[in-house]
């Protein structure tokens, strides 16, 4: 009575954990609580389906997947010791000194052991471990499966079905004693090939060319082709049952052979401690911090740019979805940055809820209502908008360009970028950044290494994509780091740190000191240009964008006033005056005349045609004019003809009519149907309010403590009313019923029964059945039965709660513990 039997499923192994314990495995394997399980053993059978194991294999990191792996090869159940001996090795491997290896195997084993029994993929004690049957069936070999460890199988799998008769050959040549019992000329095969003075005498007396084709096939695949002729070598082996018959073709060197002569190991590498992230370089700490501000600036002048490129209405929309190549590469020219570059832009905008469909028949991209609001934010919030939105976003912009599993093309802003991995990569990246010390940009390539250590299995991937997604998405994510400011010479900055820690107001304090202040003037210089020496006001720099092209950014961003930027704040309802103040306010050098004389000129010949839709016409006051435009040749397209001395008619849309005019030099204004000018005004064109596109989870999401305790208590109650003890009544008696399924007692026996249990307090067993038609079993203690009602507290669901009496299938009064 006093001792703890071992157990014999899982389902008991996880019956006798805490509650802790359950809740660390509900955590871990999150899966496992859609929905939530019913009891124990539903538990323990969703814990060993394919997909859930699956799953949780490619959360283990290497060791804990090579653990597996052993014990995949080892005897079930396996002693601790085996699976020990199978990860370090026998001891008397030749010429290599592994006891470094061996003391680091040994002192990581029971963490890897303790990851996996958490996992519910091991379970047993240490003397009798067991892996789950699906995990063994998925790491353990077969001429369809390979093993990762490049093992065959046994020395029984491979001779199952071979004929006694070629059994006792082998034994011969093996010089062991002839028996006619299959069994135990397996098991005479195996002894030898596991006796290592015995198997090293045998292969002393091997050909040098037969110890080769071993050395080809000890470390996987075990599997060869043969030729009906084989060679002397490979027939020395066969005849020894060093290689055994997989098909007519094929020979397999069996487990046990493979395993002497790799000294025992499973791994010719195993890898019990995750490899260090070396440093590439060690900078000052506040230099990482100043350029990674600088970036960060950058990349807010960027998406500004970007909104203001597409913010009277972006490009449509293709057909299947996404940007076409066309857009995509303008959208590059005018950032002044390259395709991929841009595509990252455009994606980051898009997914901080920036940009977004406008909705209309002609679907077109457009800045949303969200973008004027985050324009109005400081510039270290809107820093930390963007790369909050880039840290959680599943959407991948390093695809762009490439092609998806059917060989379509993948574009920006298209329906296929997402990849659930994406956030796990960038977070994982980040973090091993942030272990090393300030200012340490790390090597790439051990970076890369770590993060394959730490998720050896990467089966989320497309398989057109392969499975180093995750190499690729960290690749990625070191350049996109370094272009949203998040690193700084390759280093993480310290507001990057304080974001990953402590969230987005600590880091947007510590980089609002090192981002510039805006600036409330220029400097405008004679030839037709203004000088920003930094950022500017918003107000200054949105009048600035509509008077002035942007002729180069850098450090100060130069802008040229042409007759066509300064006629563009015009149309935008600006009058010559107005301009003139304008400049005059915000310059710390006076005017040049040069300028103000190309607003005058501009001002006064702007509005002198206009420009309506009959078709379309051209009115003038001045005759001359518009025998001007009759007798250009430029105008022939334009097909126009006299309506009147002051009047053209043409046959073409207004629009085109005003950009042909134009073109030819003259300043048209387009009016209305009342003869008034019409004024463009931008920043017109919004989207309805869109919301950001929401991140695809990898895989269910992972539940809070909340959440967790309600579902072990539910898991328990329901094991509590599956398992325990209850009266049955005598067989062939009323209301009796074969154990394992739910009561059933007659209307009037159930309620006798509840009631009575509400006088005494006793605790039933019931069957009940939902409004849904779901049958299932609880154990509830009445308090109250009236009105065709019971009320009573359900230990399955921690709660009290009111059922019908109508639905309740049965009732049985629970057994005394004795």
């Amino acid at each position: 009575m006093g001792t703890t039997t071992p157990p014999r499923t899982l389902a008991e192994a996880l019956r006798a954990r805490g509650d802790e314990s359950l809740a660390r495995l509900l955590r871990a394997r999150p899966d496992l609580l859609n929905p939530v399980p019913n009891d124990i053993t539903q538990l323990a059978t969703r814990a060993g389906t394919r997909a859930s194991v699956v799953r949780a294999l490619e959360h283990l990191d290497r060791f804990a997947l090579q653990t597996a792996e052993a014990l995949a090869v080892a005897p079930d159940p396996a002693p601790y010791d085996t699976l020990l001996s199978l990860l370090t090795g026998d001891g008397l491997d030749d010429g290599e000194q592994r006891d470094d290896m061996g003391a680091a195997i040994t002192a990581a084993l029971p963490g890897a052991l303790a990851t996996l029994r958490e996992q519910a993929l091991v379970w047993g004690e240490d003397d009798r471990l067991r892996l789950v049957r699906t995990a063994r069936e998925l790491l353990a070999p077969s001429p369809q499966h390979p093993s990762p460890t490049g093992l065959g199988p046994t020395v029984a799998e491979a001779t199952a079905g071979m004929s006694p008769g070629r059994l006792q050959e082998i034994l011969a040549a093996t010089d062991l004693p002839a028996t006619h019992d299959p069994v135990s000329a397996v098991a005479a095969l195996s002894a030898l090939f596991t006796d290592r003075t015995r198997m090293a005498e045998l292969l002393d007396t091997a050909p040098v060319e037969a110890l080769s084709v071993l050395d080809r096939l000890v470390w996987g695949p075990p599997y060869g082709e043969v030729t009906p002729n084989p060679t002397p070598p490979v027939k020395w082996l066969r005849d020894r049952g060093l290689l055994l018959p997989v098909s007519t073709r094929t020979v397999v060197l069996p487990r046990e052979a493979a395993l002497h002569l790799r000294a025992g190991r499973a791994h010719r590498v195993p890898e019990p401690a995750p490899p260090a992230v070396a440093a590439a370089a060690e900078r000052d700490p506040q230099a990482v911090d100043r350029a990674a501000a600088g970036q960060a600036f950058t990349a807010l002048s960027t998406i500004e740019e970007l909104l203001k490129l597409w913010d009277g209405g972006g490009p449509t929309i293709l057909r299947a979805g996404g940007l076409s190549v066309r857009e995509l590469k303008r959208a590059a020219t005018a950032l002044d940055v390259s395709e991929p570059i841009a595509a990252f832009w455009i994606e980051l905008a898009y997914g901080a809820g920036l940009l977004a469909s406008d909705g209309e028949t002609d679907e077109r991209y457009a800045p949303t209502p969200a973008s004027d609001e985050w324009l109005d934010l400081p510039a270290e919030d809107r820093w930390t908008h963007l790369a909050t939105a880039w840290l959680a976003a599943t959407r991948t912009p390093g695809l762009v360009g490439g092609q998806d599993a059917k060989g379509r093309a993948l574009s920006a802003l298209g329906p296929e970028l997402d990849r659930s991995a994406a956030p796990d990569v960038r977070r994982r990246v980040l973090t091993l950044f942030a272990e090393l010390p300030p200012g340490t940009a790390p090597e790439a390539e051990t970076l890369l290494r770590r993060l394959r250590w730490e998720r050896p299995l990467r089966g989320s991937a497309p398989a057109a994509e392969g499975s180093d997604l995750r190499s690729r998405l960290a690749l990625w994510t070191l350049n996109e780091a370094e272009l949203l400011g998040i690193t700084g010479r390759g280093a993480l900055s310290a507001q990057a740190r304080a974001l990953l820690d402590e969230g987005e107001q600590t880091a947007a304090a510590l980089l609002s000191p090192l981002l510039p202040d805006p600036l409330d003037h220029v400097l405008l210089q004679a030839d037709l240009t203004a000088v920003a020496p930094g950022p500017l006001e918003r107000p200054l720099a949105d009048m600035l964008s509509v008077l002035a092209d942007v002729e180069s950014k850098g450090g100060a961003t130069v802008y040229r006033f042409t007759p066509g930027s300064v006629r563009r704040a015009l149309d935008a309802g600006q009058a010559a005056a107005d301009l003139h103040a304008f400049l005059a306010a915000h310059s710390r050098t006076p005017v040049p005349q040069p300028l103000s004389y190309l607003i005058d000129d501009v001002a006064r010949r702007h509005g002198h045609l206009r420009i309506g839709a009959a078709s379309a016409y051209v009115r003038c006051d001045d005759e001359a004019v518009l025998n001007e435009i009759l007798a250009d040749r430029r105008s022939t397209g334009l097909r126009l003809r006299r309506l009147a001395p002051t009047v053209l008619a043409a046959q073409t849309d207004p629009g085109s009519l005003l950009e042909a005019l134009r073109d030819m030099g003259y300043a048209p204004a387009a009016e209305s149907a009342e003869g008034d000018v019409l004024i463009t005004r931008a920043g017109a064109r919004r989207t309805p309010p869109r919301t950001p596109p929401a991140p695809v989870p990898e895989g269910p999401p992972t539940p809070d403590d909340t959440l967790l305790g309600a579902a072990v208590r539910a898991i328990r109650a329901g094991d509590t009313a599956a398992t325990v003890a209850r009266k049955e009544p005598q067989e062939g008696a009323p209301g009796s019923t074969p154990s394992g399924t739910l009561p059933r007692t007659t209307p009037a026996e159930t309620l006798a029964t509840v009631q009575a249990a509400a006088m005494t307090g006793s605790t039933v067993w019931i069957g009940y059945v939902n409004a849904d038609g779901a049958a299932s079993q609880r154990v509830i203690a009445p308090v109250r039965v009236e009105g065709g009602f019971v009320t009573a507290y359900d230990h399955t669901a921690d709660e009290v709660r009111t059922y019908p009496l109508h639905r309740i299938t049965g009732v049985a009064e629970l057994a005394e513990e004795g």
